[in-house]
């Protein structure tokens, strides 16, 4: 996932991400702009999705998500698969949206989720996070099943108490749009982000969400500077990374083949 000048150019592909296997299900985060097409690219068939989370209502989180939801309910032919949603993704909140048509929502099982709140799907816990953002009902999602967490903070500014809501996660991904210390109202900058890493401990940090300048000022070097700050492995997200949850739950302190 990229910012806006970047989804506009396709400097850095905006389909979000997708992670399978969670209990024997396939999940597609924020679904952007491509999100369809890069899943074929790469080789992920949406046929197969069971579930499509979108935390808020900008268009590089959500414009794919009536196209996977067909998908997921094979041509809206079956009442089939799970869509979460913010309520301004789902039922629309003053100005921010409702980015999802009725008609789209008529198939799949709906969850409308607050930050606070959490659902269970059989052995998935989601959890709704907090963030402070353009669109005011925006939230991450963390994700534990089977002894492993996943954290995903969404588009966030830094605030003193997020680090409450993504503790002790293995993997931690966060939007991250800005290099160094260059602050952007509503998103973190690279040295927020540290700040959060030494604040939560995750086992593995990933950065998306990349904004334009910081696609051009070597984000690798900088997710390297910030593993050696924090003791903790990071990573610049790449289009079409892949990562083994599996390997990596079993090699947590092997992490330089990823």
């Amino acid at each position: 996932m990229a910012d806006a000048f970047a989804t506009i150019t396709q400097r850095r592909m905006t389909g979000g991400f997708r992670i399978d296997g969670i209990d024997g299900k396939n999940l597609h985060l924020d679904p952007g702009p491509g999100a369809l097409v890069r899943s074929y690219q790469f080789g992920v068939n949406p046929l197969k999705l069971h579930g499509i989370l979108v935390s808020h209502s900008h268009t590089d989180h959500y414009s794919d998500a009536e196209v996977l939801i067909e998908a997921m309910t094979r041509g809206m032919t079956r009442n089939k698969g799970l869509v979460i949603g913010s309520t301004s993704v789902i039922n629309g909140y003053e100005r921010w949206g409702p980015c999802i048509s009725e008609y789209h929502l008529s198939k799949p099982r709906v969850e409308v989720m607050e930050a606070g709140q959490t659902l269970r799907l059989d052995d998935l816990k989601i959890t709704a996070t907090p963030t402070v953002h353009g669109d005011p009902k925006n939230i991450g999602f963390r994700l534990e099943w089977d002894g492993f967490t996943l954290s995903y903070t969404s588009d966030t500014a830094y605030f003193d108490e997020l680090h409450k809501y993504h503790q002790n996660a293995d993997m931690l991904i966060a939007s991250v749009i800005r290099p160094g210390n260059e602050k952007i109202r509503g998103h973190l900058c690279a040295d927020e982000f540290t700040k959060l890493l030494e604040e939560t401990s995750p086992k593995l940090a990933i950065m998306t969400h990349l904004g334009m300048k910081f696609i051009m000022d070597h984000p690798i070097e900088e997710a390297i500077n910030i593993s050696k700050k924090t003791g903790i492995k990071t990573l610049a997200a790449q289009d079409g990374m892949v990562l083994d949850l599996d390997k990596f739950r079993q090699k947590q302190q092997t992490l330089d083949e990823y």
